[in-house]
């Protein structure tokens, strides 16, 4: 592997990153539009933890007034108002300020309730204990050098009884790189779990951060799954995803999501 001597804080510079792609117009940073807002207000939504599956119905409860609900990595303007829209009560805590905004200003715009936290989805210590019934975590965890931490907050802020529904890059992704030109060869590359700040030299570092491209990281199974599973979480629920941009999709999926109950 290349190696960068750059000392980079990731949550600052992802922080500034994804404040970049809000600028930049990014597909997940566009808020919902008010016709879904009035669907769900009519009880019919469809939400995604990855890019193209709806999460299906019968992982939620049956209605979800009054939850309290965590959107957890989830900024963005549009899973966070469509739950809000549904009843729940909901926050939505996010490392990006611009992603923030884009849900206050659907709230805003539509007179839902919601709140909004910035913070790093490894440290939700400005929750109390048991403080949700369900959080819905999207694919974001690439975005953070290390998600066992995550998953142990996940656990101590939900309620028992309380779910967790989550989306995350499958590892195989990575082992051919983020370059989309490195993926055409599907030539295996790198190990896992994977680091852009190994992957990348230096100068391939800067110009990446030049442009305000967030910096990811492939994570094994065992952190993703056996992850939850060891902070506590009983795993009900698993469905696979591809990314159609990618050629890697051709051949296997490129996302997992799972459906996790704390007992």
């Amino acid at each position: 592997m290349k190696s960068s001597r750059l000392h980079i804080n990731i949550r600052e510079y992802n922080r500034y990153a994804w404040d970049c792609q809000v600028a930049q117009g990014n597909k997940y940073t566009v808020p919902v539009s008010p016709e879904v807002i009035a669907a769900a207000r009519r009880g019919e939504f469809s939400v995604r933890l990855t890019e193209t599956k709806a999460v299906p119905r019968e992982w939620f409860p049956p209605s979800l007034q009054g939850l309290e609900i965590l959107g957890l990595a989830c900024g963005g303007g549009q899973q966070g108002p469509i739950f809000a829209a549904l009843g729940a009560r909901v926050t939505v805590f996010d490392n990006s300020p611009a992603q923030l905004a884009q849900d206050e200003e659907v709230a805003r715009r539509e007179g839902l309730t919601l709140r909004t936290v910035e913070g790093d989805m490894r440290d939700l210590s400005v929750f109390p204990d048991e403080s949700f019934d369900l959080i819905f975590h999207p694919v974001s965890n690439v975005f953070c050098p290390e998600i066992r931490p995550v998953w142990k907050e996940a656990y101590r802020v939900l309620r028992h009884g309380g779910l967790l529904l989550a989306g995350f890059v499958n590892p195989v992704y990575y082992l051919f790189g983020t370059v989309l030109e490195e993926q055409q060869t599907l030539t295996v590359r790198y190990a896992i779990p994977y680091s852009d700040l190994d992957a990348f030299n230096e100068d391939e570092l800067i110009a990446w951060m030049e442009e305000g491209t967030p910096l990811e990281f492939g994570h094994t199974l065992t952190d993703q799954i056996g992850g939850q599973t060891d902070a506590g979480f009983m795993i009900t629920g698993f469905y696979e995803d591809i990314c159609p941009e990618s050629p890697i999709s051709k051949y296997h999926p490129t996302y997992i999501a799972t459906r996790a109950i704390k007992p």
